[in-house]
């Protein structure tokens, strides 16, 4: 239910509109003037989810009180009426941020439609603020943003070990924020003033990998032209952040063991020992004690690492950060593209919430990234999606939508039927390209001439 105020200089339209409002449950404020309607604003507890206003009044007019709403509540929708409308008007109104437009004499129906939608969405306006604060107080957490029990756990364990110098193992699925996690560590840790070292293990050649983590001398082989300090010594006074420790070659396993437990490094080319400073933190996407269990990672290293070990959880486990997560990739990529958004629309914002997110955090950044670079409008659509995820929503629609009768079915038949359907629309919709239907429904060329063989499909069947 809404609150809303009527402003026209009509008695008998102020009560009528006022008697229909009250009736639709909402709680109504009506005024005979435009200034009447600003004055409002200045009353802390006057504010409107929608106003409904007259377009031609003595004074100022409804395009006056358009303008002023829109610049002190932009939460407010607001509805012009008039009996006199003009293409220009229209579009004068909507151009300045009007919700809809009613012509007088209206149809009761038509009023409750509009007043519906337009409640529908002052309450998404107010929602997507509400958002952006609570994102930009209690649900961030250094870089991270969540306020999903598992990330409670991970910001108080973060909490917990950060002004140690304990060695820490940050685990989760690629994507789910590792090194958002090892930074916040380092900057509430004693060490915050010095550099933050990440290093791929993954993207580096094994050739030199040991020269990037432990340095070389001039000479030390073909291309050392000069001394170079390891990432190790680079760390001095801060903190290294070993990023997929996993990807690290056994013969540098042992090196770098032998490195947390002395606490030295000796350069390639090198037989001096030079002593290290430096925060360790590791992370992988795999289970290294599976890797220990398959003779790919030792033991030993292992625990090393494994001190204090920071579990991320995968997105999918933790959907009440979604929308958040929405609104602050919303803002971050709409400054970076000189953008302005009132938010993500309840098509786009549902399909969103209810998506897996195999690749999580970073899959999700992408599609906001990409909604944000293709869209025009005020709203970010769902025609902004990645394909993948509207067929993935049609396909749950269609699925959930289906019901058992009483008598029960052939699950079989239904399953077959259904696939033989599917086929020949698809080849319907490519002229019967076999190659280009196949890649419509997702299946090999030798699945589609599979299943045409299966239903003793013809070429009259579909073209």
């Amino acid at each position: 239910m809404g609150r809303i105020l009527v402003v026209d200089d009509e008695l008998s339209m102020r009560e009528f509109l006022s008697i229909l409002m009250g009736r639709l449950g909402h709680s109504v404020v009506s005024v005979d003037s435009g200034e009447a309607a600003v004055a409002l604003l200045d009353k802390e507890d006057a504010g409107f989810d929608l106003v409904l206003t007259d377009l031609k009044m003595s004074g100022l007019s409804g395009l006056d009180v358009l303008r002023a709403y829109k610049e002190r509540s932009p939460g407010t929708q607001l509805v012009m009426m008039t009996a006199f409308a003009t293409a220009e008007t229209a579009i004068e109104a909507m151009k300045l941020g009007a919700y809809d437009y009613l012509t007088k004499p209206f149809k009761v129906d038509a009023v409750k439609v509009v007043v519906e939608k337009a409640l529908e969405k002052s309450e998404l306006v107010r929602e997507n603020y509400r958002l952006k604060r609570r994102i930009a107080s209690q649900y961030r957490f250094e870089s991270i943003v969540g306020r999903s029990s598992g990330m409670k756990r991970v910001y108080e364990m973060i909490m917990r070990v950060a002004r140690t110098r304990a060695t820490v193992l940050i685990t989760g699925e690629s994507g789910t924020g590792k090194e958002l996690a090892a930074r916040a560590v380092h900057a509430r840790s004693d060490v915050s003033s010095g550099p933050f070292v990440p290093i791929n293990c993954g993207a580096i050649p094994a050739e030199l990998m040991e020269s990037e983590l432990f340095g070389h001398t001039k000479g030390a082989f073909t291309g050392a032209s000069r001394d170079k300090e390891g990432l190790f010594l680079a760390a001095t006074g801060g903190s290294i952040f070993l990023d997929e420790i996993s990807e690290l070659p056994l013969n540098l396993q042992v090196k770098l063991l032998r490195v947390l437990q002395e606490k030295r490094v000796k350069r390639v080319g090198s037989v001096q020992e030079e002593v290290i400073d430096c925060r360790i933190i590791a992370a992988s996407n795999k289970n290294l004690r599976t890797l220990v269990d398959e003779g790919k990672f030792r033991e030993d290293l292992y625990y090393r690492l494994n001190v204090i070990q920071i579990d991320l959880p995968p997105l999918r486990e933790r959907r009440e950060d979604i929308a958040l997560l929405v609104q602050h990739f919303v803002d971050k990529y709409s400054r970076e593209h000189g953008k302005s958004f009132r938010g993500v629309g309840e098509g786009a914002m549902k399909i969103l919430l209810n998506y897996p997110y195999p690749g999580n955090i970073r899959e999700l950044e992408n599609i906001i990234e990409r909604m944000v670079t293709l869209e025009i409008g005020e709203w970010l659509s769902k025609e902004g999606l990645p394909y993948h995820m509207m067929q993935e929503q049609s396909f749950k629609q269609l699925t959930t939508e289906l019901e058992i009768p009483e008598e029960g079915l052939d699950l079989e038949g239904m399953v077959e039927q259904l696939e033989r359907n599917l086929l020949i629309k698809a080849l319907k919709r490519t002229g019967g390209i076999r190659k280009q239907a196949a890649d419509l429904l997702g299946i090999s060329f030798r699945s589609i001439r599979y299943r045409l063989d299966k239903y003793e499909l013809k070429d009259s069947d579909f073209v």
